[in-house]
């Protein structure tokens, strides 16, 4: 993903939550649904192990990445590269 829209959230939502309301905001913005999700590492911890699953496919396609550039409290929405 190049682009996509960056979403603040730091209350004590969980993690699908969070992405939840993410995706509900980028689909009435942009007219569709993003397919791809990333977070700093650290968010993921309670919902996947790392080590074993380095991406997970939550209940509406989205694919969700851990990906170290991205803040703490932030999540990265958008639609994958398929290059």
């Amino acid at each position: 993903m190049h682009t996509g829209m960056l979403w603040f959230d730091d209350t004590q939502s969980t993690l699908d939550t969070k992405i939840k309301k993410a995706t509900e905001y980028y689909k009435k913005k942009y007219g569709r649904m993003p397919d791809l999700c990333l977070v700093h590492p650290n968010m993921m911890r309670d919902s996947v192990v790392e080590s074993e699953k380095p991406a997970l496919r939550d209940s509406e396609g989205i694919t969700v990445r851990a990906y170290r550039p991205v803040l703490p409290g932030h999540i990265w929405v958008g639609v994958e590269d398929k290059n």
